[in-house]
């Protein structure tokens, strides 16, 4: 029995690198028609009664205004070239951050605990395309996984393609030629520094902030993402 099991386990696991191996390339290649959190947001937003639609257009990174790659890899991955997938340097960087955070809370010297991640522009492409949002360390072991495959079989164009196409962009919004055309009524093409700089702005809470209209929070940092855009490569 415990040699059927093993025998079993081990075909499963072989039969689900293969399938994700073969996925990957597929979509190497071939545009998203969809991703698991859009999926979940109809769903979720139907039986809440608050239905959003889904705004999904996918754009090749040739029709897409370079200022936008830029303002990404600037607000959320500056190493993104320079890593293989996980930035190391910054998952250290973050623990010893949240270390000290932690110990403020602890001694009642903050209110809140405010921590930091360390999640690449990789990272969140390979959660994003192939996952289900969780935060299991199951979850977090396959995301990983996927990172580093989508860095090996797809390099970082293809990485940067992918995300700046299916990340969440508002209720309902996803990708950046959704919200140009929804925010500021023009292809993602024709997006001037400040207004991809707005869109990225946003990221961290795409259904709590607009890119049309934003507070003063997301002006400021707007204007810091913009000022380091210059500086920034697009991935060839």
């Amino acid at each position: 029995m415990f040699k059927r099991l093993l025998s079993f386990a081990a075909r499963m696991i072989l039969g689900f690198l293969l399938l994700s191996v073969l996925g990957v390339i597929f979509f190497r290649f071939v545009p998203f028609p969809g991703t698991p959190l859009m999926l979940i947001r109809l769903v979720g937003g139907g039986f809440e009664g608050k239905w959003v639609g889904l705004d999904y257009r996918w754009k090749s990174l040739d029709e897409i205004s370079p200022t936008m790659i830029r303002a990404v890899i600037a607000s959320e991955d500056a190493r993104f070239l320079m890593h293989s997938g996980i930035d190391w340097d910054a998952v250290s960087e973050a623990q010893r951050r949240n270390e000290r955070i932690e110990k403020l809370y602890t001694a009642g010297k903050i209110k809140k605990k405010r921590l930091y991640g360390a999640s690449t522009i990789t990272m969140q492409t390979a959660k994003n395309a192939f996952l289900f949002p969780s935060r299991t360390y199951f979850r977090k072991a396959l995301e990983a996984y996927f990172t580093y495959l989508i860095e090996f079989l797809w390099g970082k164009r293809r990485i940067v393609e992918v995300y700046v196409n299916i990340i969440e962009m508002g209720n309902g919004i996803y990708g950046v030629e959704a919200a140009a055309q929804r925010h500021f009524g023009k292809p993602a093409a024709r997006l001037t520094a400040q207004e991809a700089a707005l869109i990225t702005a946003v990221l961290p809470n795409p259904r709590k902030w607009s890119p049309a209209q934003p507070s003063g929070y997301i002006r400021r940092k707007a204007a810091t993402i913009q000022a380091r855009m210059s500086g920034v490569a697009v991935p060839q």
